[in-house]
């Protein structure tokens, strides 16, 4: 019994250890940030940072902008279950390409654009069933893809 906390110390510390290394390795501070590079960090997200340097939205608009509820606690929600769902999809190789948004994903999207664009389309909105926008602007947040 008396090797029992010895070894649920070095367990712990293993598991933490690991985890710091591998936060640091992945550039995990970079994701903390607002800067679309950050989104880059992995190699299959190049592309994505690419086509939206191209597109209308690159002056007024990073990534958070878009892709994570406005309101403090929802967006660090977000990128920790976003962050967390990257991690695993991107380390285990199993995401398909190209990679798409998931559907809770989908609709923190739509929230978006429908906040920013609210006087626009306030007189289309036919509450949540209404078509997503990116089915008609895909190319406006990205760009052309090549």
């Amino acid at each position: 019994m008396s090797r029992l906390p010895a070894l649920l110390a070095i367990a712990v510390g293993a598991t933490v250890g690991l985890a710091a290394y591998t936060f640091q390795f992945a550039k995990g501070l970079a994701y903390m940030s607002n800067d679309p590079a950050a989104c880059a960090n992995c190699h299959i997200m190049g592309d994505y940072l690419k086509s939206w340097q191209q597109s209308p939205h690159h002056v007024r608009a990073v990534c958070n902008d878009c892709h994570t509820p406005h309101s403090f606690f929802a967006k660090w929600i977000t990128k920790a279950d976003n962050g967390w769902n990257h991690s695993v999809k991107f380390t285990l190789g199993n995401f398909a390409e190209p990679i798409r948004l998931r559907p809770v994903n989908a609709v923190k999207l739509r929230d978006n654009c429908v906040a920013c664009h609210r006087d626009i389309v306030s007189e289309i909105r036919h509450g949540r069933d209404e078509i997503e926008c990116t089915r008609c602007h895909a190319g406006v947040g990205h760009g052309p893809r090549r």
